[in-house]
């Protein structure tokens, strides 16, 4: 089980021969300087794109409460997963989202299962969500070499009996097979609520395949391919669920001005919306651009003889791109090789979820530690040079060689 925190990391050129051999070479490489590249450079639609939505805001004068802008954004988004605009729910927020479809599909934890089944490897927001809706996190592993939950690593579970939930996540935006977690909650009684925050491109590319009845939450945050600045949506094929996950985002109310659940203010404003219509416009631009960044990368690693160690679009979402270390001590010191030359590097679900702080957990998950200790993200930007990937990729591959 690695435990970054018992481990020594230096850049002294002690643990790795040939380190300030590399520390030369690279600034040598560049001049002697190097510029900052952030891990991800985000992109929005700029102002010119957004200016006629602001001004319908300006002529509707509706600002919130489910606007013709949001609307007018589920209508389209609905187009684009093969259901109807109904069927999508847009809220302020990824987190926001999950938590909606868990107490409008589900509600909140009960008695005699107060417990719901997170995978270990995810971002925070998982569990922060699971707990805001009454239920107690409980983490598990994945399998050997997997980055998702699959059903057959719950249903032995010694806690089974307890489970009200499992929240199965799409790490990295892949998507999450509807068919296999649907037998799973016919078979078990468990419900089944799906986090896929980074997925709207798989969910895009295969909606028959990663949506359904079982309800879907998706990020519209600006670190996601498809962005909003802030914001996500919830969708189902079920409509009375997508109008219980409604009436969840906005105070138990749905027709009247009555709760009538449990819920939150989780609504999408009428900006937001017009960020994400603005960003629909130009959609089809932006995704060639950060798959051709995940494609030159793929091709610089190949050539370096590293390709197998590269995971990029389409296997995950175009956000991201991963190299993977053989070992946690390798990686934290390819990613303070890289930081040094002004490049950013990212543990994207830091060391496990479960090794948070606050959801601080006994629980022995040796894969998921394993997996978080060597996937190092890795820049990406729509307008990340290509120059630019061939140098990091450089760097990699001498970083390697010197060890």
């Amino acid at each position: 089980m690695m435990n970054w925190s018992s481990e020594t990391v230096t850049s002294s050129g002690e643990d790795y021969p040939g380190y300030k051999g590399l520390e030369e070479a690279g600034a040598r490489f560049i001049g002697g300087a190097c510029a900052v590249t952030p891990v991800l450079r985000p992109r929005l639609p700029d102002a010119d794109r957004l200016l006629p939505y602001l001004r319908q805001i300006d002529d509707n004068r509706i600002y919130a409460n489910f606007g013709p802008l949001a609307l007018a954004l589920a209508e389209r988004l609905g187009r684009r997963f093969s259901l109807r605009g109904e069927n999508v729910i847009t809220t302020a927020s990824g987190t926001a989202a999950l938590i909606g479809a868990i107490l409008g599909s589900v509600g909140r934890a009960g008695k005699e299962r107060p417990l719901a089944l997170v995978p270990g490897y995810t971002f925070v927001a998982t569990a922060i969500a699971v707990e805001a809706c009454g239920y107690q996190p409980l983490f598990a592993d994945l399998g050997e070499g997997h980055l998702l939950l699959e059903p057959a690593d719950v249903l032995h579970h010694p806690l089974l009996e307890k489970i009200g939930l499992v929240v199965p996540v799409g790490a990295f935006g892949c998507g999450v097979a509807q068919a296999r977690w649907r037998r799973f909650r016919d078979e078990t009684g468990i419900n089944v609520v799906i986090d896929g925050a980074a997925c709207f491109e798989a969910v895009s590319r295969a909606p028959g395949d990663f949506l359904g009845d079982i309800p879907v939450a998706i990020s519209f945050h600006a670190t996601k391919s498809f962005a909003a600045g802030e914001g996500g949506c919830v969708v189902t094929s079920e409509l009375d669920a997508a109008q219980g996950i409604a009436m969840a985002l906005n105070f138990g109310f749905f027709g009247a001005r009555l709760c009538r659940s449990a819920s939150i203010n989780g609504k999408m404003s009428e900006y937001h919306a017009a960020v994400g219509l603005a960003e629909l416009d130009g959609w089809n631009e932006k995704s060639w651009a950060l798959n051709a960044v995940s494609a030159h990368y793929r091709e610089c690693f190949a050539e370096a003889g590293l390709g197998e160690r590269f995971l990029g679009a389409p296997e995950i979402a175009s956000c991201y791109a991963l190299f993977r270390c053989g070992t946690g001590a390798k990686t934290r010191a390819l990613s303070e090789y890289l930081e040094a030359r002004g490049i950013g590097t990212r543990f994207w679900y830091g060391e496990g979820v479960h090794k948070e702080p606050h959801f601080m957990s006994r629980a022995s998950l040796p894969n998921v530690e394993k997996t978080a200790a060597t996937f190092l993200g890795l820049p990406v930007a729509p307008d990340l040079h290509a120059e630019r990937i061939e140098q990091i990729v450089k760097w990699i591959a001498m970083f390697l060689k010197a060890r």
